[in-house]
């Protein structure tokens, strides 16, 4: 699309729509930036982007006088797409694109997009870092907190994109077409935005829209969802397995990773090389080398890159450990399935800290995976009571209430002996209490380290 002199409404004044709004500048769209906030001013976005060129705040309210005069509207993920406004300018047919979108059809290079309901950062990390062995001209991108606006301008036709995509990116695809995607898993989450399960694994798909044969996309065998989705794909598809051998894919035998490609066997790897720990961080490997392998990068630069990652900040990232207790973070644990994960990943008695703002999730399967891990639990923000019911229907009742974070850690360091493990895996979102997982889990850091002095 032709942007020089359209009317662009930018509809959320975050990252991302800053992002987005100084693309659009780049091309000599005049950007209309909405925001529900009736606080912000033009002033607020000095030196983020030209406020006096090209550029209209508007706060409060949409008027029908306004959507008359715009041509494109570009939304920020955290806007959802049956949003009553957003519904209003669709009855316009005005195009409705995402971040993503804008930026994709801006950029050059080949993009991978990575996506699933847990997973997503660390594969997207590793497979960023793998690319970065072998190729010069390397980005990692989207919901791993880098907008893919930031950079699309820059690229060339030598570049690798490795984007991280959540479910509300991918509500407004269109023509967003990556060389390689991965669909790590799914399980339940969102469902207060996409309502039912069959919408949010529509949205999960659609990173596979636009391909097809030629391009490939990696599945995790053992999600039923996953192994049914493969068979209506248009696209190559490789799959991966932490649980059975497969005669076509990525898979753990024993303690060894092993890439069956057909005629050969390729030891990648043995699991005890890696420096991140839990099966689910082995199919998240699995994945990585899978796109890796298809995007040319020779296997022992897929090795060296794999075997010296480091886990990522907030996912089952190790803090300190402190009168024999070792603490960790797992603030990215945003729902049940996340933080059982982690929760399977303890080696030792634990004491876990959950809850947080209520996405309309079920705890049951997580507190099932309590048995033989979890010693305590310690509840904080607006789920504490229904997690609590939850633990004790399932016969759990070593629980304790908290207020706040900084509590939460006070409690789980006093009921704490030598030996134990205090994570801090909530299985729930951060709003509400913090801006997001990550300030979550900076604040938990903190809070820890203050015990050291």
């Amino acid at each position: 699309m032709f942007l020089k002199d359209k009317r662009v409404l930018v509809f959320g004044a975050g990252k991302s729509g800053i992002s987005a709004t100084s693309l659009l500048q780049s091309q000599e769209a005049f950007v209309v930036m909405y925001d529900s906030n009736t606080n912000l001013t033009a002033c607020d976005f000095v030196g983020k982007f030209n406020i006096k060129h090209n550029f209209m705040l508007v706060t409060g309210e949409i008027s029908d006088e306004l959507i008359g005069t715009i041509d494109l509207l570009i939304i920020s993920p955290g806007i959802a797409i049956d949003h009553p406004d957003v519904e209003r300018i669709k009855a316009k047919n005005i195009p409705v694109w995402g971040e993503i979108e804008l930026a994709y059809r801006f950029s050059r290079g080949r993009i991978v997009g990575i996506t699933g309901t847990n997973g997503k950062t660390t594969t997207t990390s590793l497979l960023g870092e793998i690319m970065k062995t072998y190729y010069d001209e390397v980005y990692v991108v989207g919901n791993i907190g880098n907008p893919y606006t930031d950079i699309a301008l820059q690229t060339t036709d030598q570049a690798v994109i490795v984007a991280e995509l959540s479910s509300f990116q991918l509500e407004t695809i269109q023509d967003f077409k990556p060389v390689a995607s991965a669909i790590l898993n799914i399980t339940p989450d969102h469902l207060n935005r996409h309502h039912t399960m069959d919408n949010y694994i529509q949205m999960k798909e659609n990173v596979t829209l636009n391909q097809t044969m030629s391009e490939l996309c990696i599945l995790n065998y053992e999600d039923e969802i996953l192994r049914n989705m493969a068979e209506r794909l248009h696209t190559k598809v490789l799959f991966f397995s932490s649980e059975r051998q497969l005669e076509h894919g990525l898979y753990v035998d024993g303690e060894e990773i092993i890439f069956n490609d057909n005629s050969t066997k390729i030891q990648v790897c043995n699991v005890n090389e890696l420096n991140i720990i839990g099966k689910h961080n082995y199919e998240n490997v699995m994945a990585a080398v899978g796109i890796a392998d298809f995007m040319g990068v020779p296997m022992e630069y897929i090795k060296k890159a794999i075997t010296t990652f480091q886990a990522v900040e907030h996912r089952i990232e190790f803090v300190e450990k402190i009168d024999g207790v070792n603490y960790y973070n797992d603030s990215k644990g945003t729902n049940p399935d996340a933080s059982i994960k982690a929760v399977q990943a303890m080696k030792s008695p634990t004491i876990l800290i959950g809850g947080g703002y209520d996405k309309k999730s079920e705890f049951d399967e997580w507190v099932e995976a309590f048995h033989g891990k979890i010693k305590l639990l310690v509840l904080l923000g607006q789920t504490k009571n229904k997690i609590a019911d939850t633990a004790k229907k399932h016969g759990f009742h070593d629980i304790i209430m908290v207020d706040s974070l900084a509590e939460a850690v006070r409690i789980s360091a006093e009921n704490a002996v030598p030996g134990d493990a205090v994570l801090l895996s909530p299985a729930c979102a951060s709003w509400g209490m913090f801006d997001n997982y990550e300030q979550r889990g900076r604040l938990f850091k903190e809070y820890v380290r203050e015990m050291l002095r």
